[in-house]
């Protein structure tokens, strides 16, 4: 009967990644004992442990119901179809944006933040955040550089979601920051969006749907961003 012998290539390529050098400098009398491949799978579980508690700290999601719990009937119009396709997280790899429009208390944010909570499981970075919180901590900047600063941070993330859009009045000044946000993102990381504002919401001073089409909207009619919307049902 034979045996497969190890991989010590993957072997060896894994401790380099690992940062185990002293492993790897004594390769020759370790690569034959029997607790290496256990040591390489300890310090690759535990790295993936912590990363991805980095990751969920910084998310900032929160509480929320997951999507095998989501009332699929209380909507009265949604294309779950269309949910599940963005499940998969291949809007990611284009990058693609995703606009969720619907009245308040269809889910909206339930969906948004468990896409986002796929995506840190998948390795990416992510990041939730309310419109009101993202524009007034950028207009609370008292400097060229501070702003800078918090742009990158709104800007660095594979995938950022932006809450409640629309849902309260600003002025000139957030619109501009919101457009500056979209901008930078644009075509290189994915963005969630969260409103109300196509669904009979009272029009605003910010006119946030104007702002998010132009800026969320792909040039090319063929490069198609996901849409999603949600009908609620009529209350008795």
């Amino acid at each position: 009967m034979t045996t497969t012998p190890p991989d010590n290539g993957e072997r060896r390529a894994a401790l380099r990644r690992l940062g185990l050098f002293g492993l790897l400098a004594r390769w020759e009398e370790v690569r034959h004992l029997e607790w290496l491949p256990s040591v390489i799978e300890y310090e690759q579980s535990e790295r993936q442990r912590r990363s991805l508690q980095r990751r969920l700290h910084f998310a900032r999601l929160g509480s929320f119901k997951p999507l095998c719990d989501f009332d699929w009937h209380w909507p009265k119009k949604i294309d779950r179809a269309a949910v599940e396709e963005l499940s998969s997280l291949e809007f990611l790899t284009e990058p693609a944006n995703v606009v969720l429009i619907g009245p308040n208390s269809t889910g909206k944010t339930t969906i948004a933040k468990n896409l986002a909570h796929l995506a840190l499981l998948g390795g990416y970075t992510a990041r939730f955040t309310t419109a009101s919180a993202m524009l007034n901590d950028l207009a609370a900047q008292d400097s060229a550089a501070a702003l800078n600063r918090r742009l990158r941070h709104y800007c660095r993330p594979a995938l950022l979601v932006c809450d409640e859009l629309g849902y309260l009045s600003y002025d000139a000044r957030y619109a501009d920051l919101l457009f500056e946000v979209v901008t930078r993102r644009y075509q290189q990381r994915s963005t969630i969006i969260t409103t109300n504002k196509l669904c009979g919401a009272p029009h605003n001073k910010f006119n946030a749907e104007r702002i998010v089409m132009r800026g969320l909207l792909p040039r090319d009619p063929a490069d198609r961003s996901a849409w999603g919307s949600c009908t609620p049902h009529n209350r008795v």
